[in-house]
């Protein structure tokens, strides 16, 4: 990365894919976990008989910010695809890259999973279409036709004098609580319930969009945000960590955690990852290499190999842990695999989001 803030940022930010990555096998795991709670099917995953209710304590960690971390990563990549592309050239691509495989993914990746999901529970097998847990991407696809000019011309202008001023200020304290206020004002007036559910919700694309427009601010800001952040990671880790354990404690303290401080909470793990990131992760090797282009046929593919999965080991006698685990394993494994066979496949890898 160029670090003037006179210069177009032109390097790969190796931390951003590290970050996108990891969030995407936090997703796994995440997702394979909700079959060991009790309330699992009632959201349509299967479940297993005897539930592993402890397993709930770290998903309370994880579900207040994995997802609108991924939203931050995808705004903060929209500023570098931006480096030799048009806002027109760029729409074109998301389109191919994000929409293509959003609706091939209803009607073909989709229907799979919701059909081992009627298998596992004696259901009639019929084919029903849905966007699942695809809908993330038909959220990431409207941000990108809302935000793409208005980001193309920040790119563009990025020498001039205002969105210098713009970089500035993105580099300074202030900018940090415009953001959280921005959260804050979200749960205010949605008011979601519970925070954490994010699909197909109007929370869901509120939170997405704010995070999607800051995502990109943050890496507009360049060297000065960096700084800001690094500097700050511990104030944002341990300040998150105590909010948590608030969160956790405070239904038997009778002292709830209020929904705006669980958007502080939030916004706080977000940044103290990033922050570490930045530190430590902004470097590449062959794992990198190839879990980047991996990452995203892995997220379209999961659900699939997670049902799988869970149809083959839930039954089987064994302890919770070692059924997750297992369960976990073939999940990735699965995605892996069939990530490997159509990036071999040249005419289908767009439906997959894989570069042609």
């Amino acid at each position: 990365m160029q670090n003037s803030n006179n210069m177009l940022t032109t390097d790969r930010r190796f931390d951003i894919d590290w970050v996108r990555v990891i969030a995407i096998g936090l997703l796994v795991i995440y997702h394979t976990a909700i079959g060991f709670q009790p309330w699992g099917r009632m959201i349509g995953f299967i479940t297993t008989e005897e539930s592993w209710v402890p397993l709930w304590i770290p998903m309370m960690l994880l579900n207040v910010w994995r997802i609108p971390l991924l939203f931050f990563v995808s705004g903060m990549g929209v500023y570098f695809a931006l480096q030799r592309r048009s806002w027109k050239q760029l729409i074109g691509e998301r389109t191919l890259r994000i929409f293509v495989p959003y609706v091939f993914g209803i009607f073909c990746i989709v229907p799979i999973h919701l059909l081992l999901l009627r298998n596992y529970y004696h259901i009639d097998l019929i084919y029903t279409y849905d966007a699942g847990h695809l809908w993330f991407l038909g959220n990431i696809f409207v941000y990108v036709l809302i935000f793409t000019p208005l980001f193309s011309y920040l790119r563009r202008n990025e020498n001039t004098p205002p969105v210098q001023r713009l970089k500035k200020f993105i580099g300074t304290p202030l900018f940090l609580l415009v953001v959280i206020a921005a959260f804050v004002a979200e749960v205010l007036i949605v008011k979601p319930m519970p925070y954490e559910l994010y699909a197909t919700t109007r929370h869901g694309f509120v939170i997405g969009l704010l995070a999607f427009f800051f995502g990109f601010c943050f890496v507009l800001g360049g060297d000065g945000f960096s700084t800001l952040i690094t500097k700050g990671r511990w104030l944002f880790l341990l300040g998150s960590a105590a909010l948590f354990l608030w969160r956790l404690m405070g239904p038997a303290l009778n002292t709830p955690s209020p929904m705006y401080m669980v958007a502080v909470e939030s916004c706080g793990w977000i940044l103290s990852v990033l922050a570490f990131a930045r530190l430590y992760l902004n470097h590449t090797n062959k794992v990198l290499r190839y879990l980047t282009p991996a990452a995203y046929p892995v997220y379209l593919f999961h659900m699939i190999f997670l049902y799988l999965g869970a149809t083959l080991l839930f039954p089987l006698k064994m302890p919770a842990a070692v059924q997750y685990v297992l369960t976990v394993l073939f999940t990735l494994g699965g995605s892996i695999a069939a990530y490997e066979v159509v990036r071999r496949i040249k005419w289908i890898r767009a439906l997959f989001g894989i570069p042609l």
